[in-house]
């Protein structure tokens, strides 16, 4: 009896045993298989991505085609047309310009200064002498004809000799110049460079304190010539055909 004993635990021991390692040795292999799908995990995903994309742009590719190829008359006679466009544009605003040669003259009187303009041919002129005492020249120009003041319209180009003094208007927009509405800045005509006087730029309209232009003011003996524009639309035609030809007797 003492000996089947000791069999029997020798025999339950070594079971044990045997379970133990059989038990270690399954969750080593289980944990390493495990690493081994983790790692191949990664490139499968990697390719999965780049798979759809390649589709993705594939689809886009085709599309874009199939809508080039159905649609090409169509996008021709759109860019044809939009070409055309900016070719009739460009050709319009050359022919204004060239309609505007050869300039035409204004003499005014020698009282006034001799003052002689040269203005676009494609405007017209009004010119107003001896009805004001303040103002014994008011000159309006205009594309075409001359609005009525009436109209509110700016004018293309306004020109007045002032009986205030040169000095007397700059302090009209001294204020303003101050406050930033207006700049200042030293001016002579280059037909005339000897004499110096001012050009503002800003809220100079005398008939419009909101209005933007640009004047000129030059002292002419005991008066002003005024040169000015009512809207930065015209300042091309300012600075390129009227400041350039302006000629009067200081």
């Amino acid at each position: 009896m003492v000996c089947i004993c000791i069999a029997t635990n020798v025999t339950s021991v070594q079971l044990k045993k045997m379970t133990g390692s059989v038990t270690i040795t399954n969750m080593k292999k289980l944990q390493g298989e495990r690493g081994s799908m983790d790692v191949l995990l990664v490139p499968v995903i990697l390719l999965a991505l780049l798979f759809i994309g390649a589709a993705v742009f594939a689809v886009w590719a085709f599309n874009g085609r199939q809508d080039y190829k159905n649609n090409v008359d169509a996008k021709i006679a759109t860019a044809v047309q939009a070409n055309t466009q900016t070719v009739q544009a460009d050709d319009a605003k050359q022919f204004a310009e060239a309609a505007k040669q050869p300039l035409k003259p204004y003499n005014g009187p020698e009282a006034y200064g001799s003052l002689k303009v040269l203005y676009p041919k494609t405007w017209g002129a009004y010119v107003d002498t001896g009805n004001d005492s303040s103002r014994p020249l008011d000159a309006y120009f205009h594309s075409d004809y001359v609005p009525s003041t009436n109209s509110k319209l700016p004018y293309n180009l306004r020109i007045q000799v002032s009986t205030t003094s040169y000095s007397g208007l700059l302090n009209q927009y001294a204020s303003r110049v101050k406050t930033g509405k207006v700049t200042a800045q030293p001016y002579a005509l280059p037909k005339v460079p000897d004499v110096a006087g001012t050009r503002l730029d800003g809220t100079v309209v005398p008939s419009d304190s909101k209005a933007l232009g640009t004047m000129v003011l030059l002292p002419m003996r005991d008066k002003t010539l005024m040169v000015w524009i009512e809207s930065p639309d015209f300042l091309t035609d300012f600075t390129t055909y009227i400041l350039p030809n302006i000629t009067f007797s200081p």
